[in-house]
């Protein structure tokens, strides 16, 4: 038996496992290994990322996904992959008047901003391939969108039950999957699902008909598709990872250290601190570095671009807890980090480094996140708005701040530097006044404005081929390993001594 999914630009294929269900690639023509996919698969996934917004869907693809669905064989699409069975997503969040995307048509909805990045329980409303017999249980999973408000005539098959949504707290139970007339087509927002609930890979088995011998080759198969595609970085790119074997060592069942880590972290938002992680993980992982990144607090749409370059999936300790936001607090993510066997990890900050500090919630900022797990840290500060002088003064405030935290910076960047001899005056002026191992000046980039930004018309590989470029230019990657150390968890100050060092 065979289970294709979508193998195109802007598509996630290894951001889950799908319930280790796929055996084949879909290409943009529409092929699987030279025949048409119709003709070929029991069924088909589309998995999450930025389909809608690549324009990655020919006529050819469209009109084979049709036929899969019209044959009876399941389609199910996930996230941008729901979409992209959908009447049309309006991708103007930021915009004054809706961007209007066509999708194919088959799931009568359409897409309208709404942003979740909730870990969610589902509740199941009717049936199809996907639910049968699951009606009114309840199911796990987590969202990563920005594009979630649903509407349409298309029988409902689960909401979700949100605690927070569009960067508040709202507690609201909302439509996440749908099915056509048939069962046979269902879309849903809701990642790992597969995964986290047994039972729903086993309605997908019974629904094609699978014995056990059936179900042992798609497994074999599954574990080749996934060898083969893991070293392209991203998606046809024709951009391969050097072979590094980071396997454990024979007999050893588990490993006991923590893997070296160190935090992107910036003077403010909009530095760039995604577009720099995400060059920087695409180059170590050419060079055949097995990296993870991590993101402080619930934001994990943050780290999707690093993901869609590294082929890694999103993680429960994807997300590091502050206050009541996140999935995982630290502490938990670094034993969970000690079963891996990862040559780095990065942390992604959230907004300023320092943003959440004066809050009574223990930890709810990246200082108090890097000082816990005694994580290095290597600070951006964007030079397009108060100017490279301004920035190198922010640089220079925030290491002394965090050297009073007990906090080690290891490494800044001024980016975005738009005068060359400014901008090394500026770098004299930094190791004048700092001790830091680390300083790099980073050229700004002309690059569209909409497309590029992980929450707004996101087009991952554009926006990655960018950050790589960037990043391989500008940057030495090796230096990061170099000064990335092995975290110790410490407590967390507390609030009283927060204020105390501000005094």
């Amino acid at each position: 038996m065979k289970i294709g999914i979508l193998y195109v630009k802007g598509a996630l294929p290894l951001f889950e496992d799908f319930g280790h269900l796929p055996t084949h690639t879909v290409n943009e023509n529409g092929l699987v290994n030279g025949l048409k996919a119709h003709k070929v698969l029991d069924g088909l996934i589309i998995p999450g990322g930025s389909i809608v917004e690549s324009i990655t869907i020919s006529s050819d693809l469209k009109t084979e996904i049709q036929k899969i669905a019209e044959q009876g064989s399941f389609v199910l699409g996930m996230c941008s992959g729901f979409q992209v069975l959908a009447n049309s997503t309006n991708i103007g969040r930021r915009s004054p008047c809706p961007i209007i995307k066509e999708g194919i048509g088959l799931l009568d909805v359409k897409f309208s901003p709404l942003i979740s990045n909730d870990r969610v329980e589902a509740e199941i409303v009717d049936d199809s391939f996907l639910t049968k017999g699951m009606i009114d249980e309840r199911i796990t999973a987590f969202h990563c969108h920005t594009y979630g408000d649903i509407k349409g005539d298309a029988p409902p098959l689960c909401y979700s039950l949100l605690k927070r949504m569009n960067y508040s707290d709202q507690t609201q139970k909302v439509l996440s999957g749908v099915r056509n007339d048939d069962g046979n087509v269902v879309g849903v927002m809701l990642h790992a699902s597969l995964d986290e609930n047994p039972q729903i890979t086993q309605n997908i088995l019974d629904y094609m008909g699978a014995g056990e011998e059936d179900v042992l080759d798609i497994h074999r198969q599954n574990q080749e598709y996934v060898k083969k595609i893991r070293g392209e970085i991203g998606v046809n790119t024709n951009i391969f990872a050097d072979c590094r074997d980071k396997s454990p060592d024979p007999g050893k069942e588990t490993l006991t250290e923590y893997p070296p880590m160190i935090m992107v972290a910036s003077t403010g938002s909009d530095s760039g601190k995604t577009f720099l992680t995400t060059g920087i993980v695409g180059n170590l992982r050419k060079k055949g570095y097995k990296v993870a990144v991590l993101k402080v607090g619930p934001d994990i749409r943050d780290i999707v671009p690093s993901l869609y370059l590294n082929k890694e999936k999103m993680e429960e300790f994807s997300s590091i807890k502050i206050g009541h936001l996140g999935w995982m607090d630290l502490k938990s993510v670094l034993e969970d980090l000690k079963t891996r066997n990862y040559d780095l990890v990065i942390v992604e900050g959230v907004m300023s480094i320092f943003t959440g500090l004066l809050n009574e919630k223990i930890p709810y900022s990246s200082a108090e996140i890097a000082r816990a797990g005694n994580i290095p840290v290597l600070l951006v500060s964007p030079c397009n708005k108060g100017g490279i002088e301004t920035a190198a003064i922010d640089l220079i405030s925030h290491v002394k701040m965090l050297d009073k935290l007990g906090v080690k910076t290891k490494g800044v960047i001024l980016n975005k530097v738009y005068d060359d001899e400014i901008a090394e005056n500026a770098r004299k002026y930094i190791t004048n006044n700092i001790d830091v191992d680390y300083v790099e000046l980073i050229p700004r980039i002309r690059i569209e404005a909409r497309g590029n930004i992980p929450e707004v018309e996101m087009k991952l590989e554009e926006f990655c081929i960018h950050a790589m470029n960037t990043v391989l230019d500008n940057m030495d990657v090796q230096k990061i390993m170099e000064i990335a150390e092995k975290p110790v968890f410490n407590d967390y100050l507390s609030f009283e001594d927060i204020l105390d060092l501000y005094s």
